[in-house]
């Protein structure tokens, strides 16, 4: 599962992915059409409070890949500039100049959140509108030379989501049944995948709840989520070398909560997974899996052999162990449970697979 950094340019799209990421990914290409691809280790307190409780000789938090694609121009979806990158991730992050600054260029003048929001939204629904136009012609010539069950429903799924389109609503905000996700799956269409709009703000806009909620009410009811962060900030913050310098400094400027992980955490629940843990062989690791899935499902994440063989799962709540200090205590508390192949994964579950093969 993956996110796509998109955005005009100047809005700070190369900078949260350096935050997420780390520079060195950005040296890869000098190209400024290349798609820049990296990996992200969750910064997760929930993990954080876990390593204190478990002491574990080795930690390995859980993975989440970003791609940076290229800036998106006037017209550059329609003409397919960047089209294959874009069709290629799980959800969109959308990076928004929320920030005054004469001395950063911008190619409208001057900054305009909304209307970057609107530009984008707009863009992406013309794009699937196209494409569902050229998908019904072949369709519909097809079916003049002969009859086919298969295409007919086809077609009749196509009409239903240019209606949806048409109403200037995405395709993500569509009820669609798992069969007709298989039939659209392999299809480019860009407002499927969820969109959590970024708003690139300045220091001084750090903590106003104001500004985050009129975009909200803005744009309520079109499947956006959104999120603010001061990313020169918190760049800022990245750069200082101990974990003591970058509480002082946060405190100082009011920021009670990492902006950044904040986001993070909404970029993982917009791919629809959670985070589960595994405190075996002195080894903490996260993992993560999809919303909803059965206990032999989390087995699967991490051996396809403990899915096959799954007898059960012991399972200890985040906030029972937290509460009580050890699974010691959790035990004699009565809060430690044993689950069969029914159990549904809750997130920040931490389990103990029983498996034989």
């Amino acid at each position: 599962m993956n996110i796509g950094i998109i955005g005009l340019p100047q809005t700070g799209k190369k900078t949260l992915f350096k935050l997420l990421v780390g520079p060195a990914a950005l040296r890869l290409h000098t190209d400024p059409r290349a798609v820049h691809r990296g990996v992200v280790d969750v910064q997760d307190p929930r993990f954080d409070r876990l390593v204190e409780i478990y002491t574990p000789r080795k930690q390995t938090r859980a993975r989440l890949e970003v791609v940076l694609l290229p800036k998106i121009e006037e017209d550059a979806v329609r003409q397919g500039d960047i089209l294959k990158d874009m069709g290629e991730v799980d959800a969109f992050c959308h990076v928004v100049r929320a920030f005054g600054d004469d001395s950063v260029y911008h190619v409208w003048g001057g900054p305009d959140p909304a209307r970057e929001v609107e530009f984008v939204q707009s863009e992406f629904l013309l794009h699937d509108l196209l494409f569902v136009e050229k998908r019904l012609e072949r369709l519909e010539s097809d079916l003049k030379k002969a009859k086919d069950e298969r295409r007919e429903k086809e077609r009749a799924l196509l009409l239903r989501l240019r209606g949806h389109l048409e109403s200037e609503k995405p395709l993500r905000q569509l009820e669609l049944p798992r069969e007709e996700r298989v039939v659209i799956a392999s299809y480019p269409f860009l407002t499927l995948g969820q969109m959590i709009v970024a708003l690139n703000i300045s220091e001084d806009r750090i903590g106003d709840e104001s500004f985050l909620g009129s975009f909200r009410e803005r744009f309520q009811g079109r499947g956006l989520s959104f999120a603010q962060i001061a990313m020169r900030t918190e760049a800022e913050i990245a750069d200082l070398a101990t974990e003591a310098e970058r509480t002082e400094f946060m405190a100082a400027i009011g920021i009670e909560e990492n902006a950044l992980h904040l986001l993070t955490a909404k970029l993982i629940e917009a791919v629809g997974l959670m985070s589960f843990f595994t405190a075996a062989h002195n080894e903490l690791r996260q993992w993560f899996v999809r919303r909803g899935a059965l206990a032999p499902e989390a087995a699967g994440v991490i051996h396809t052999d403990m899915e096959r063989g799954f007898i059960r799962a012991e399972v200890v709540n985040y906030a029972d162990i937290i509460a009580h200090g050890s699974e010691e205590a959790v035990k004699a508390a009565g809060k430690y449970h044993v689950k069969g192949k029914d159990h549904v994964i809750e997130d920040g579950d931490i389990l103990n697979i029983r498996f034989s093969v």
